[in-house]
């Protein structure tokens, strides 16, 4: 269904979905619900997100730091 590239961004959306920290967990379990739905706000919400956890957090040294970076070079999420 999803090439090997989307099923790896839907892979880090998840793990985003159950990181614990609301700036991000909300928005990856909505776009995860609503991925296939016509309403792209989902996807730039999620998008904006994304950006705003990698100003905040993305050089911390934690797991999520490539990853977010990983997701918002890629324009996969606007394609699903």
């Amino acid at each position: 269904m999803y090439s090997e590239k989307q099923n790896e961004i839907v892979n880090i959306i998840e793990k985003f979905a159950n990181s614990g920290w609301d700036l991000i967990d909300v928005f990856a379990k909505t776009w995860l619900k609503d991925k296939f739905a016509s309403d792209n706000s989902i996807n730039k919400n999620l998008m904006d997100v994304i950006a705003k956890a990698d100003k905040e957090c993305g050089n911390c040294g934690c797991e999520y730091d490539p990853l977010y970076k990983k997701v918002l070079q890629s324009d996969i999420i606007l394609s699903i």
